[in-house]
């Protein structure tokens, strides 16, 4: 009687060790195959919000590592820990009510009120080596062509108002050039004589597919960028004291 009670004991043990160990395999198996890891999430996560991205209603392209690479480089070097000034956002408010409506009476979208911002922190009086001006950075001969005067005493690449109208005349023609706003945005940055030749030798009309030099290759990623931190500025370390939305002036 004992040795059966014994025999019986072992049984139901040794049962319910397999079951504990087949089971816990199965459950792990299961796990492993629909839980993804948290750097897929995250990687998941960040190529979904990239994709969402935009200029001038021109999508970033999804799925290529490269571009997302670049866009991903631009968006750090606009955070508040590279940049440490709040000054961008101060001047957005004061000049993006006197940009956008001239950028939409000479149809050219919204989104270009960014470009003083990344050609001079929207600094008006700001000369380059070359000798572009003003927070639109026009050369002499550009901004005379388009309707400003300058000379040896009148510079009006220096007065917004007067800058901006003349800006979106010449990104219009671009546009009219190259059927593209980024690659307009890109060819304001580059030169038109340059753009269309890298297009002709790269047979490529796609802004973020051309092989371009360092600063007219990251141009409208920069722009992209300076959109999100604007318009997102707490996602990018940005502490904003009064929260109203800087992009209330838009009709």
């Amino acid at each position: 009687m004992k040795l059966k009670y014994i025999v019986a004991c072992t049984l139901m043990l040794v049962f319910c060790v397999l079951t504990k160990m087949f089971g816990y395999s199965y459950s792990s198996t299961i796990s492993k195959a629909i839980v993804p890891s948290l750097k897929s999430v995250r990687t998941i996560a960040e190529n979904d919000f990239l994709n969402h991205l935009e200029f001038a209603n021109e999508l970033l392209p999804s799925g290529d590592k490269r571009i997302n690479k670049k866009m991903k480089t631009a968006l750090r070097a606009h955070s508040y820990r590279q940049m440490q000034t709040l000054k961008l956002h101060q001047r957005s408010e004061v000049w993006f009510p006197v940009i956008e409506p001239i950028l939409k009476k000479y149809g050219v979208p919204d989104d270009f009120k960014y470009m003083p911002l990344v050609e001079t922190g929207m600094k008006r009086g700001l000369y380059s080596p070359k000798g572009a001006a003003g927070v639109w950075q026009f050369m002499p001969q550009t901004a005379r062509d388009y309707g400003l005067t300058v000379n040896d005493q009148i510079d009006e690449r220096m007065d917004v108002r007067l800058a901006t109208v003349a800006a979106a005349k010449y990104l219009r023609d671009l546009h009219k050039q190259f059927n593209s706003w980024t690659l307009a945005a890109a060819a304001y940055n580059g030169g038109e004589g340059r753009m269309r030749r890298q297009i002709k030798k790269q047979n490529q009309d796609d802004y973020f597919q051309l092989d371009l030099n360092h600063e007219t290759g990251k141009y409208v990623y920069s722009l992209i960028s300076m959109k999100q931190v604007i318009e997102h500025p707490e996602d990018y370390g940005y502490k904003i004291s009064n929260p109203r939305k800087l992009m209330a002036y838009q009709d």
